[in-house]
């Protein structure tokens, strides 16, 4: 740049440079150590070498600007080709004393945009004025010297007596801010600084009580305090041992502290002690300068480098579309920080939204009618959009092809529509999109390490709540069999009558059976037939004992079968089971197999051994045995018994006893038919017998039913409780998952303070009553005829403890609400008691119903103020909604383009919950809005402001579209802000206002 190095304009916005606002040039009137003819040569070279480089120069000087003219002069002949803004520090000192003794020093920075600045400045010096020897001298060269000449009569120089003046020259604090107010010209291009120093600098005033008004005078007219100390720093920003409020009522609000190197020689040009350099962001123009008094923490800083905001590779530096002859701008660039696109209606600002987002592949799934590129798509072309990035790794893409959904994967921005932040924040309530959102969020806020390789929430909240969750499926499917198992023995029990009666009769049928056996024998024959009699007992004892040792037989082969099945089959599926469920372990193939259910002892022995000895059992009972006489077919009778003496009855095979049976029966001679009569009432008294024998067996069990029935009730109980420890569970693991955005949330004020994560039980108590009322009659008469009267009592005795209780409460409520409405709910059973089979059925079904838990389950989501947020009004979304992008969402720093935000929003929510969370916001990264609104360009000091403006109307093509660009320190950028925004310039009043500082 040639000329006076008045400042540049960046249209990519308000971006950080060095500056170094107080330096001293060769010739200064104090204390001047440039030596030498080359003098002006090294303080040149010295800053052209500076690093980092220096960009802007307050050449400073005491009571003139002469050398600040020359340096003007130099920039103008070629020299500081880098340096873009140069303006004069006026130093001056108060006619008042520090505790070191020297006087305080304060100085007046000085606008060089007026070509008439240098001569404005000098007028407004000879205002001002000091009185010594009895006579006024005024702050100009002439009376300096004069003033020199009266303090040291041996002075003859006029330099000399000028630098001799200028050190005895003193400003009066009050005659300074009178002088102020009566030039406004002055209040327009000046802005006043104080040092903070203990030396020569208002903090060498503290130590004496009587001077801290004056001090806090001088204080409060400053704009600007001259530090480098971080506690200074600290103070002027309200961060300190004084509030914000209270620097607003006692100081005039905050102040932007600034440093340089305060350089008198060559070798201290440039140089800051501890790396504290002095930055400043915005345009290189003296106007970035009052901004810095506006966004004194923002705007100016003081370090080895400044602040860095979102990374390179997260920073979209410009936007390029190629091949599009509707677009006047085909490049526009990007700050890093927050960017603002504003126009008229139409004028193309959501078109730029859709392009960048186009270029960082994040378009399709926002694709509308209502998008610029649809709209537009009959006109695009072969126009592609292409984002630099600040990495150097550029993205693009053509504009007809962003439909295709394989291009957005991994999209590179964040993208807001318009029409997606509607459907979020619609009346309609919560939307799935909305939730995903939420989760993303909170499983955002979890380490990479606590998120045990999951990459979503569900993920992360199924492994988390896997053992709540099997804990209830397991103890639901315990609570089932329970009532499975309960049905059974009611059964049993009901049935026990009915035994005995069995019982009864079949003891009777077996006498009678026995008692027509008896007659079929001849006369004569007593005393054999009693012995027949006592042998045939005998052999339906021991035919018994080969019958249950055969079903024993049959039973142990089963259980082999099964310990084979189990070790070819189902061992191995259980290991698959285990395997796929906990995938994620980390097991190798040698340590699952241990993992392979395996039977604790030698079953294959026992099983083996068993049948054997089952085998020799039946054996031994069905003979022959050794050494057994044996009978020739056809052969007569032999009148000696077949039995050894000696040995009871049992103690014989089978086949003996039925040989014995047989000769006895020979001998009593029993006719052919008989002894096929005899045979039979054999054969059916042994298959009653063994049947009596299972009717005492089943009579044993149901006698035992009402003590397994107390159990039962007892375990289902447990377990109705345990499936509650398992949605409890459940509900902590939620908690877990929340909490480290919970401790987030609870550190903040204002909205983002009101915003929290709601764990509950969803109790449909409506379904529940519903499956009860359809098992009962409810025409009769009882305390639940018709419907309602089920549901109210279960809101009244249930819901309570189903949303908020423990298992332990859950349980007692429900034992209570059964005792207290078994009776109404037999009433009005859908059978009659007098069936009983039926009835039992039904009561089986009741007791499903009254345990089942299918209606309650784990349910999470976001409250404001304690509100859930699908009850909040579409305006309240869309605040909940922004919130969570700008000031929850800390992990996601790509992009972020929002269209349009304050659509659904009130001013006053916009002003006092949001224009604060886009100022931190962009503080770690890049955000783009479109908008309307004066407040979200103004307020939030957004870094970049892009105008839109839209040409004439061309039939059968796109209008031409312009994109002009700067930072609101660019007065032209300001000019149209006011224009195009409504309420743009009351919004710059009130933020110069609200912070004390005349714009």
């Amino acid at each position: 740049m040639s000329g006076a190095a008045a400042g540049t304009r960046d249209p990519g916005g308000s971006k950080w440079h060095r500056w170094d606002p107080h330096i001293h040039a060769p010739g200064t009137v104090l204390n001047n150590q440039y030596r030498g003819s080359d003098a002006w040569e090294k303080f040149l070279a010295q800053v052209e070498a500076s690093s980092p480089r220096i960009r802007a120069l307050g050449i400073t000087d005491y009571y003139s600007v002469d050398v600040y003219e020359q340096v003007v002069a130099h920039r103008k002949s070629g020299r500081l080709p880098e340096v873009d803004l140069i303006f004069p520090n006026v130093e001056l000192r108060y006619g008042i004393g520090a505790a070191s003794g020297s006087p305080i020093n304060f100085h007046l920075l000085v606008s060089p945009d007026d070509p008439e600045h240098v001569e404005q400045i000098r007028r407004f010096l000879r205002s001002l004025t000091y009185t010594a020897y009895g006579q006024p001298f005024r702050c100009e060269r002439s009376d300096l010297i004069r003033l020199g000449r009266a303090h040291d009569k041996a002075v003859t120089d006029d330099n000399a007596a000028f630098a001799v003046g200028a050190n005895q020259f003193k400003v009066n604090p009050d005659e300074l801010r009178t002088e102020w107010k009566k030039n406004p010209w002055v209040q327009d291009n000046v802005l006043i600084a104080v040092a903070a120093g203990s030396n020569d600098g208002t903090s060498g005033l503290q130590g004496d009580p009587s001077l801290a008004t004056l001090r806090k005078e001088i204080e409060r007219t400053a704009h600007v305090i001259f530090s480098s100390n971080p506690k200074q720093r600290a103070f002027w920003l309200g961060q300190g041992a004084v509030p914000v409020a209270k620097l607003v009522s006692d100081w005039n609000g905050t102040k932007p502290c600034l440093h340089g190197s305060d350089a008198h020689s060559p070798d201290r040009v440039g140089v800051v002690e501890k790396d504290r350099y002095c930055w400043v962001k915005g345009d290189l123009a003296f106007e970035s300068l009052r901004q810095t008094c506006l966004e004194a923490e923002t705007r100016a800083f003081i370090g080895l480098a400044p602040p860095r905001g979102a990374l390179p590779s997260q920073v979209v530096t410009a936007i390029e579309v190629t091949d599009a002859s509707w677009l006047a701008t085909p490049r526009t660039p990007l700050n890093a920080g927050l960017v603002g696109i504003i126009g008229a209606r139409g004028s193309g600002k959501t078109a730029l939204a859709d392009i960048i987002a186009a270029g960082g592949d994040a378009l399709s799934p926002h694709l509308s009618e209502r998008s610029f590129i649809r709209r537009a798509r009959d006109h695009l072309g072969e126009a592609s959009a292409r984002l630099t990035w600040e990495d150097g790794d550029p993205t693009s893409n053509e504009l007809r092809h962003v439909e295709m959904e394989d291009f957005y994967d991994s999209p590179r921005v964040q993208y807001l529509s318009q029409q997606f932040v509607d459907s979020l924040c619609s009346a309609e309530g919560v939307t799935d999109e909305l939730l995903a959102e939420v989760e993303r969020v909170i499983y955002q806020a979890h380490p990479a390490e606590d998120r045990m390789g999951t990459t979503t929430f569900r993920e992360l909240l199924d492994l988390r709540a896997a053992r709540g969750r099997a804990l209830r499926h397991s103890h639901e499917e315990a609570l089932a069999d329970a009532a499975s198992e309960l049905n059974v023995e009611r059964d049993r029990k009901a049935g026990l009558p009915a035994l005995h009666k069995q019982r009864g009769e079949k003891a009777a049928s077996i006498a009678k059976d026995k008692r027509d056996r008896s007659s079929l024998i001849g006369k004569g024959g007593e005393e054999r037939a009693k012995r027949l009699d006592e042998v045939s007992t005998a052999a339906e004892s021991v035919r018994f004992q080969v019958e249950q040792a055969q079903r024993r037989r049959q039973a142990l082969l089963a259980l082999k079968d099964e310990v084979e099945d189990t070790r070819k089959t189902k061992a191995p599926a259980r290991l698959r089971q285990l395997q796929q469920a906990h995938s994620e372990s980390g097991l190798n193939t040698d340590q699952w197999k241990s993992f392979l259910l395996e039977f604790s002892g030698d079953v294959d022995t026992i099983l083996s051994t068993t049948i054997k000895a089952i085998d020799g059992r039946i054996k031994g009972l069905s003979g022959p045995a050794v050494g057994e006489v044996t009978v020739a077919t056809g052969a007569p009778p032999s009148s000696a018994s077949l039995l050894s003496e000696g040995i009871a009855l049992t103690q014989n095979t089978l086949s003996l006893l039925n040989k014995e049976a047989a000769r006895l029966r020979a001998l009593i001679g029993i006719d052919t038919e008989n002894a096929k009569a005899f045979a039979r009432l054999s054969e059916k008294i042994s298959r009653d017998e063994a049947a009596l024998a299972k009717l005492d067996r089943d009579i044993e069990v149901a006698q035992g039913a009402d003590e397994r029935i107390k159990e039962l009730i007892q375990s289902r109980r447990d377990s109705y409780a345990s499936i509650f420890d398992g949605i409890i569970d459940e509900e902590r693991e939620l908690s877990a998952l929340y909490a480290p955005l919970k401790a987030r949330l609870e550190a903040e004020e204002g909205a983002l303070g009101k915003l929290s994560f709601s764990i509950r039980r969803v109790v449909d108590v409506g379904a529940w009553a519903q499956q009860g009322e359809d098992l009962l009659d409810l025409r009769k008469t009882g305390p639940f005829k018709g419907r309602g009267s089920l549901l109210a009592a279960a809101r009244s005795d249930l819901q309570a403890a189903w949303e908020t209780g423990s298992s332990a409460e859950v349980a007692e409520a429900m034992a209570s609400f059964r005792e207290a409405n078994e009776r109404g709910l037999v009433e009005h059973a859908q059978v009659e008691r007098s069936d009983a089979s039926a009835f039992r059925e039904w009561a089986g079904r009741i007791s499903s119903w009254l345990y089942s838990t299918d209606h309650i389950t784990v349910s999470y989501g976001v409250q404001y103020e304690g509100v859930d947020i699908e009850q909040l009004s579409p305006g309240t979304r869309g605040i909940v909604l922004l919130l969570l992008y700008l000031a929850i969402d800390r992990d996601d720093d790509r992009p972020l383009i929002i269209d349009q935000p304050e659509e659904n929003l009130d001013p006053k929510s916009i002003f006092d919950e949001l224009v604060e969370r886009f100022r931190k916001a962009k503080q770690r990264r890049q955000i783009i809005i479109v908008t309307h609104n004066a407040n979200l360009v103004v307020n939030t000091d957004a870094d970049q402001v892009i105008v839109a403006t839209c040409g004439p109307h061309r039939p059968g093509r796109l209008p031409e579209i312009t994109y002009q660009s700067g930072g609101l320190e660019n007065p032209e950028i300001r000019r149209l802000v006011c224009e195009i925004l409504e309420g743009g310039e009351t919004a710059f009043r009130e933020r110069a206002r609200r912070l004390r500082v005349q714009m």
